[in-house]
């Protein structure tokens, strides 16, 4: 069984492969990861562990997995199965890498389009030849609301709230600022990238996956799970090596 890794900004997931399938999936906050990480171990016949992470990893957690899998930390050195032109390749996220990987794996042979609904809001391009190229990085929505607020001193702290109504309170107004903003903002760049590729894939994913796939079209395919699936690839990849 595959161990997968991947932690977060605000929190980490840990999933468990067999083969190309999750059978078991947690959440955790990251000062808990190796207690769950451990208890997973003792449970289970765990053989190989991926770990992304945009956080500075842990020795403690490096070690226990060193100690008991064969474990690959994912950076820009490890072997992923596209051809990478992305021009600062030690500055792209790991989280990209996995998507990009993702969408080779889940939609082989097409040209994709994967956004990222998170912290940031990445559009990531992948073409039928399996080269990448680059993508689009731009403020998510829990990042547009807090902006509102920082930088102002009257407009008020908002929680995000799938709005449909009229702009007719500064709340209501804020909530149709960010949701048409996001909404428009995708729109156009589906667009963009539909006019320059043909039979164009768009995959949406990421924390708030449910509040934009409520306003976007039926023809995106929203998967939750696509970073972990990308991660579980690229375990497999360099294992089969």
């Amino acid at each position: 069984m595959n161990l997968i890794i991947d932690i977060g900004n605000t929190r980490a997931k840990l999933a468990v492969f067999k083969e190309d399938r999750i059978v078991l999936q947690k959440k955790s906050k990251h000062k808990n990861i190796l207690k769950k990480i451990k208890k997973l171990f003792s449970e289970l016949s765990i053989s190989n562990t991926i770990i992304s992470s945009v956080h500075q990893k842990e020795e403690k957690l490096l070690q226990f997995l060193k100690e008991n899998s064969n474990l690959i930390v994912l950076n820009h050195q490890t072997k992923v199965p596209f051809l990478n032109h992305y021009k600062t390749p030690t500055t792209l996220g790991v989280d990209r890498i996995a998507l990009v990987s993702a969408a080779i794996k889940e939609y082989p042979n097409q040209n994709v389009l994967v956004i990222d609904a998170g912290t940031c809001v990445t559009y990531d391009f992948i073409s039928n030849k399996k080269e990448y190229y680059g993508g689009i990085i731009s403020p998510g929505i829990k990042m547009r609301y807090k902006a509102m607020h920082h930088f102002t001193k009257k407009l008020p702290d908002l929680k995000p709230t799938l709005y449909k109504g009229e702009g007719n309170s500064t709340e209501n107004a804020m909530h149709l600022g960010v949701l048409k903003g996001i909404f428009y903002e995708i729109e156009g760049i589906i667009s963009e990238f539909q006019a320059k590729n043909n039979n164009l894939t768009v995959v949406l994913t990421g924390g708030d996956k449910k509040i934009l796939s409520n306003l976007l079209k039926s023809s995106i395919f929203a998967n939750p799970n696509f970073i972990l699936l990308g991660l579980n690839y690229i375990l497999n990849y360099n294992l089969n090596d």
